[in-house]
């Protein structure tokens, strides 16, 4: 059906009661299909759906605010980056709350006077729910450690909390689950150690994957190196490797992100040591990009959709139902996208006891363990 072909350019707005006529139900069952309540058949809002998109019926959301109190707004804080990992989360987000019948407003900390200014912001805007998405500790950064307390339903991603709110929610944890997962796939394959080239402390995603790589070394008894600090970029990734390069101990390398990894194996690269067959290299994040470099880059993915598909559906459940239990969190995905900059380490001692030898006589090289579909991981 052609949208608008029922009525003339001059004609009054439709209302719900002319789509109730037209599809020969009640004006409440048009208001059930829009609200998208229960006990509504297929065929009944199939029907009505069809004779709204004929009329050109749009459902007045000001007027449907102030007879529910509620704006179906719900705003969002974010750092305003391009960075891959929060660009893509407030992506998510976006294509979620559009999903689901909200208007959205952000405001970016960038912009503004950090979160406080920023929930600030959105409240005065009569947002219904906020979703904060503020990778960095304010307090680390020299910011306001005073707690703000707001009245809305506030869901949190990746962070802990820095609000006070009736209802508080999570999603997007578990980096420092990943970060040993990571980390011990280098362990399983028999490199004796793994080091770390972090991202900047001030970040909570940073941090988190830090403990879970140290958390790993500590719990298999394996020493724990220096950490080379990074600053999400290709190129702080290149310099820590040609720093790293130098020692001929390492042979193993977890990058808190793609990009840092990125640079890191080019560096690597101009020095004489080969990825994988000298040096095992993992990232974080699947950047679209890291199947096709080369070597193709084991990384631990993040599932940024996925994030904000569960994020959004517990926010809007806490804002229509108030009074009822919050819904439980899932837990987090642990697969490894392995690929082929993972190998065993390079042979220079006997090996231990029960471990074949790998030969590297005649130039040949290390075969990458195969992956199942590209996702396989250790679990």
């Amino acid at each position: 059906m052609a949208r608008g072909t029922g009525r003339g350019g001059n004609s009054p707005a439709p209302r719900s009661v002319d789509v109730a006529r037209l599809a020969g139900v009640s004006q409440k069952t048009v208001s059930r299909v829009f609200n998208d309540e229960q006990y509504v058949s297929a065929d009944v809002r199939r029907r009505v759906l069809e004779a709204a998109e004929e009329l050109g019926y749009r459902r007045n959301n000001a007027a449907r605010a102030l007879a529910s109190g509620r704006t179906r707004s719900i705003g969002v804080v974010t750092l305003g980056t391009a960075l891959y990992g929060p660009a893509s989360l407030l992506m998510g987000v976006e294509r979620v709350v559009r999903d689901t019948g909200y208007a959205l407003r952000v405001v970016n900390t960038v912009e503004g006077e950090g979160i406080a200014g920023a929930v600030n912001s959105l409240l005065d805007q009569g947002v219904d729910g906020i979703v904060i998405s503020e990778p960095i500790d304010e307090q680390a950064a020299g910011g306001d450690d005073d707690v703000l307390r707001v009245d809305v339903p506030v869901l949190v991603l990746g962070a802990p909390s820095p609000v006070a709110a009736p209802i508080v929610l999570t999603a997007g944890l578990g980096a420092d689950l990943m970060a040993r997962v990571a980390t011990e796939h280098l362990l399983s394959l028999g490199h004796a150690t793994v080091h770390h080239l972090a991202g900047p402390q001030a970040w909570y995603a940073a941090r988190y994957r830090l403990d879970g790589w140290r958390t790993a070394l500590t719990a298999h008894g394996r020493d724990v190196p220096p950490v080379v600090q990074g600053d999400w970029s290709a190129a702080s990734g290149y310099a820590a490797g040609r720093e790293l390069a130098a020692n001929g101990d390492v042979t193993a390398v977890f990058a808190a992100n793609d990009d840092m990894a990125i640079g890191l194996i080019r560096a690597l690269t101009e020095a004489g040591r080969r990825v994988p067959h000298d040096v095992s290299v993992v990232g974080f994040d699947d950047v679209p990009v890291a199947p096709y470099v080369t070597p193709p880059l084991t990384t631990a993915p993040q599932r940024f959709d996925a994030v904000a598909q569960e994020g959004l559906k517990r926010l809007v459940h806490a804002i229509e139902n108030p009074d009822a239990t919050p819904l439980p969190a899932s837990d987090p995905s642990v697969e490894l996208a392995v690929r082929a900059s993972t190998a065993p380490p390079p042979t220079r001692t006997p090996p231990a006891l029960g471990r074949p030898a790998a030969s590297r006589s005649g130039g040949a090289a290390h075969t990458p363990p195969r992956a199942n579909g590209d996702r396989s991981a250790p679990r």
